[in-house]
């Protein structure tokens, strides 16, 4: 398949893939399977089949998961849903997991003090809302009262008047869109299962953990209709044969190395004749280095690999509609057409010609240009700038080839808010005034950001500057550059 992020970003991949071990295995070993990947007649990319029938989307999606043949069609499950267009857990957010192309939101619960299931991924709601306590020390009405903060929350994430939905409100909800993975929810299973079946929702809610399958197989016998995945890793990878005839759907696979057992193919080919096999691409250590960011470079560093060599059939990812337009074209993130993107580590050279830093030497975890002092760092995959600091600049070159009015959008992240401000020259004009930096909520979660600065080009090669101005805080991370027609 198509590398997506262009060559200027070659020398980056090969020093992320001499970090570890991974190197010739990810980038050889997609040739070493052809694992439910096909071209038809008409398309340029199909992974996987085109899934079952059903009455609602719901229905189709408990169909598909049932089905771990060859030809079975790739899920995927939004990590805490679409946290990046609503806050994590919230209803707004499964909404849009669904529009998006999800057929499972993945959901954490906790109980509260009077033991109503409610979504929140931590034990506390601090992170998350404008409250703070232990979710099992605050009543319903006490956490209703909470509003959610943006994304994945924070310290500095602004506040939504999003509440906290409880389990009920949401399978409401998720009923005739999809399915649930009730993570976190193994030790509340029985208030879970009362909600399920109140809800007429058995089959929309798929319970995970890494219990003895004695203690999972007991629930299973005495709640006829529950559906169950389960988490193995080296630790626990017997767990398979123990299961015997009475599979679960799914088994989630964990390695944070390609060496493990449990990403060996005898393995996975033995889960994969008996189950769907789920795989986590949010950051490093889940699949060992196949995320989403090194997927958006190339897909062959993730996503590709882990179905032709992996044998995933279902994702969890932190980018659903990238994910779900790799499925579509094969293609990670593309330049839009008669676009221009230069990723942030291909500045010009020189301090204080092609750049100026304010401290010596590189601090982040990369040492891709020797001798210079931007500091170029690996977060999760994406390779970025960071430590920027007020006062600093950078200039890049870029190659337009067709004249006409285009808009610079930056792709970067930060958790802080302000989280920064630039200004932008072309071509050693003016400065534009100051662009301000979103806050994504995690230095490791990136976004393009449109700065509103139209420029008109003529073809050919262009200088732009990004400046960072001294007199506002600066602590972000930028991904790459693009500049995009304006038509």
């Amino acid at each position: 398949m198509n590398p997506t992020r262009g060559v200027c970003r070659i020398s980056a991949v090969i020093a992320l893939l001499s970090v570890g071990a991974t190197a010739g295995t990810m980038l050889t070993a997609s040739s070493t399977r052809t694992v439910a990947l096909a071209a038809d007649e008409g398309d340029a990319f199909r992974v996987g089949g085109p899934g079952h029938g059903g009455a609602t989307a719901a229905e189709r999606a408990y169909r598909d998961l049932l089905d771990h043949g060859p030809k079975a069609k790739i899920l995927t499950a939004a990590h805490r849903a679409q946290w990046r267009k609503a806050p994590e857990n919230s209803m707004p957010s499964i909404v849009h997991a669904f529009d998006d192309g999800a057929e499972i939101v993945e959901l954490d619960i906790q109980l509260t003090k009077d033991r109503v299931p409610v979504l929140m991924h931590d034990t506390t709601v601090d992170r998350t809302t404008n409250g703070s306590g232990r979710v099992d020390s605050l009543t319903l009405a006490e956490i209703k009262r909470l509003r959610l903060k943006k994304g994945l929350g924070g310290a500095q994430a602004a506040l939504t008047d999003e509440q906290v939905p409880t389990l009920a409100e949401a399978l409401a909800v998720i009923k005739d869109r999809g399915l649930v993975n009730l993570d976190k929810g193994w030790p509340f299973r029985e208030e879970i299962w009362q909600v399920l079946v109140e809800t007429d929702t058995v089959r929309n809610g798929i319970y995970k953990s890494d219990a003895p399958v004695a203690e999972v197989r007991a629930f299973r016998e005495s709640h006829p209709g529950a559906v169950y995945m389960h988490i193995v890793n080296d630790a626990n990878m017997a767990a398979v044969d123990q299961f015997g005839e009475d599979q679960p759907v799914a088994y989630e696979v964990n390695f944070d190395s390609v060496a493990d057992a449990v990403a060996r193919s005898w393995f996975l080919d033995k889960v994969a004749a008996q189950a769907r096999v789920w795989h986590n691409t949010m950051w490093y250590g889940l699949p060992e280095r196949m995320t989403d960011e090194a997927s958006l470079i190339d897909p062959r560093r993730g996503w590709e690999t882990l179905v032709r060599s992996y044998r995933t059939t279902i994702f969890q990812t932190d980018d659903t509609v990238a994910l779900e337009r790799w499925l579509r074209t094969g293609v990670g993130d593309p330049v839009p057409r008669g676009g221009v993107r230069v990723e942030a580590e291909d500045f010009r050279p020189g301090q204080d010609v092609g750049y100026h830093d304010n401290d010596a030497g590189n601090r982040s975890n990369l040492q891709l240009r020797p001798g210079e002092d931007v500091d170029i760092q690996d977060t999760d995959g994406a390779v970025s700038l960071g430590w920027l600091r007020g006062g600093e600049w950078l200039t890049y070159e870029v190659d337009v080839r067709t004249a006409g009015r285009y808009e610079l959008a930056l792709r970067a992240s930060s958790p802080y808010d302000p989280a920064g401000a630039y200004t932008v020259s072309f071509d050693g004009d003016a400065e534009s005034g100051p662009v301000a930096v979103e806050n994504t909520t995690s230095h490791n979660k990136y976004a393009l950001q449109p700065s509103r600065e139209v420029a008109e080009l003529s073809a050919g090669k262009h200088i732009v500057r990004i400046s960072l101005p001294a007199d506002a805080y600066q602590n972000w991370n930028l991904d790459y550059l693009q500049l995009t027609p304006v038509r």
